[in-house]
């Protein structure tokens, strides 16, 4: 099922290049920006501004930056591949740490200081706004806090020490560099707020798929105190999880490969999607993918040659470009029954019986390893109805979080607290037809790496259980030459910010 929420080009729409660039507000009409936002209507482009970032982390600003390809090329599954080393340089660094100040993900800090500075402005002016039902001002500032707070947990997940501000800059548009740890402060009791004004649903009503509700402000929310280990909110965080449990709107689904397929989006699992159309997607290069539509990420981690592919598989890929390749130590993790192997991984080897495909017709690339990410793969007539370029039409949604995450956080929490977690994790391997039946922490950080494989989770995973050093070692991999370390926790903030803001203390990398 697919369901539009960011289908206004919205007159509040900034988009920013710069750390001085974001904070200074701009839109389309000649009105005063004061005088723009005077009605219910105008105030709902803005909220939908505040979405509107969302959909640019697949592509924009000319660089490739998909949540799931970023945070998963620095952990242990999944491989940056592409045409050659020289392909999207940046992200082969990501891959192999080895960032500098003037190659880094630059685009990602531009993406979500623009959705900080939108969702500000929901706040700024909505309080103006005459006429409007107090319970729909309490959830439009609701979810404006919380996509600020989402923005702001990448780019603490990212680069730790950022600048942080809650209301929109005045001139000279500079604010002070917070901690990590200050930054995590303010963004987990801003999120506590917007927990005590009550003011979200547990699930979005139809037709609405895509917007912030309780269930993904929830969801945040234990990410972050997970990350941190904050215990001191371990059983708040647990109570949040077991108050999406007992809600009952939200259950696994039985076919784990249909999640990942265009009538899976917005199923009984999906607690919040970056949602992406195809049809009419008007998305080129010439407009930077700076516009709602579809998305590029499935080109990007396609299977060159994809419709060539013979066997059981003919016919059912899309040409793409070898991004994302699996390592082959991931597809042996599982049981042979697991039915998360081969619905979540191609497997064009041939050397299983049990493959999808026996594949041969593909164009093997850079890191080439024969296994693909199938949950997000482009498959044929992905991107129906595109308008634009075809390669940035596929409407696959990126699902940022699943219930199944839901019962893992739970069952990894009650451990953490001295409870028995086991019936949470049970459930998702029940689900998975899954073998395994131990419950530590370990045995849980395990069954996250088998569930949300290629989803994002891993890396952020293995840093925060202390697991990054000695399980990301270049001797693990099949392709790495460098170790992870402590120091490359934070990315090095793009030398352009430091140079326009001297206060600014680079991170060491």
């Amino acid at each position: 099922m697919k369901k539009i929420f960011f289908v206004i080009i919205a007159a509040a729409g900034i988009l920013t290049a710069s750390c001085t660039d974001f904070v200074t507000p701009s839109h389309n009409s000649s009105e005063p920006l004061d005088d723009y936002f005077r009605n219910e209507a105008r105030m709902f482009e803005s909220l939908v501004a505040a979405y509107d970032p969302l959909e640019w982390f697949d592509y924009s600003f000319g660089q490739y930056c998909s949540i799931p390809l970023f945070s998963d090329i620095m952990g242990d599954d999944i491989n940056c591949g592409g045409s050659n080393e020289g392909d999207q340089p940046v992200l082969v660094k990501t891959h192999f740490y080895t960032l500098t100040s003037q190659d880094v993900l630059s685009t990602v800090w531009t993406i979500c200081y623009s959705g900080i500075n939108r969702s500000n402005v929901v706040r700024q002016y909505i309080d103006g706004i005459e006429g409007m039902a107090e319970a729909t001002r309490k959830q439009w500032v609701a979810e404006s806090i919380v996509l600020r707070c989402f923005y702001y947990n990448i780019l603490w997940k990212c680069w730790g020490n950022i600048p942080y501000y809650e209301d929109n800059l005045k001139e000279p548009y500079f604010t002070e560099q917070l901690k990590h740890d200050d930054v995590y402060e303010n963004v987990v009791k801003a999120l506590e707020g917007v927990f005590e004004m009550d003011a979200l649903p547990m699930k979005s009503p139809v037709g609405s798929e895509g917007r912030v509700t309780k269930a993904m402000a929830y969801m945040l929310y234990a990410e972050m105190v997970m990350y941190q280990n904050d215990q001191t909110r371990y059983q708040k965080a647990l109570d949040c999880m077991k108050e999406i449990i007992s809600s009952g709107q939200y259950s696994l689904v039985p076919d784990f490969a249909g999640i990942w397929v265009e009538s899976g989006e917005w199923g009984p699992e999906s607690i919040w999607e970056i949602n992406y159309t195809s049809e009419g997607s008007p998305r080129d290069w010439n407009n930077n993918g700076i516009t709602t539509g579809g998305n590029v990420y499935s080109t990007l981690i396609g299977v060159a040659g994809g419709p060539n592919i013979k066997g059981d598989m003919a016919g059912k890929i899309y040409d793409g470009w070898g991004f994302s390749t699996v390592n082959e130590a991931a597809y042996n993790m599982y049981d042979e029954g697991d039915i998360r192997r081969d619905g979540g991984i191609l497997n064009l080897t041939g050397k299983q019986e049990s493959a999808p495909s026996a594949g041969d017709g593909y164009v093997q690339r850079w890191e080439d390893t024969g296994f693909f990410l199938y949950k997000y793969l482009a498959r044929q007539n992905g991107n129906h109805g595109a308008q634009g370029d075809v390669n940035m039409g596929h409407g696959n949604n990126i699902r940022m979080y699943r219930y199944a995450e839901t019962l893992l956080n739970a069952a990894e929490l009650s451990v953490l607290l001295g409870q028995d977690g086991s019936s949470y994790l049970k459930q998702v391997r029940d689900r998975a037809h899954c073998k395994d039946t131990g419950t530590s922490r370990d045995d849980i950080i395990t069954e996250r790496r088998k569930e949300f494989l290629g989803e994002g989770k891993r890396y952020w995973d293995l840093v925060r259980s202390g697991l990054a050093a000695s399980t990301l070692k270049a001797a693990n991999h099949p392709f790495r030459t460098t170790d992870w370390s402590e120091s490359k926790k934070y990315w090095p903030i793009p030398q352009s910010e430091m140079d326009r803001d001297d206060k600014l203390v680079q991170n060491e990398y």
